[in-house]
């Protein structure tokens, strides 16, 4: 059965759990359906359309199982530049 999900586009977030905060952005999505990420602090990567999980409010969440250890180690890494003095204002 397949899912209605939101088209994708470019500028999408991307994450693997909704309500964290977004790893990635989608830079293009393929004819296939595989899309081509940007990751903060590693560059771009090509995810297989199998990984998408789910696609809605302008996000794009990832099955982990279906990424490979490059992204994965990416992933981890995405925010580690950000400075942990600074906190969100509310």
């Amino acid at each position: 059965m397949e899912l209605m999900m939101e088209k994708i586009q470019e500028g999408f977030d991307v994450l693997l759990h909704d309500g964290e905060v977004a790893f990635a952005d989608v830079l293009r999505v393929l004819p296939r359906g595989d899309l081509v990420i940007y990751v903060e602090n590693a560059g771009e990567f090509t995810v297989p359309a199998a990984a998408i999980k789910d696609v809605h409010d302008e996000k794009v969440i990832l099955n982990c199982d279906r990424l490979d250890a490059k992204l994965k180690n990416a992933i981890g890494h995405a925010h580690d530049a950000e400075d942990p003095n600074v906190a969100d204002e509310e």
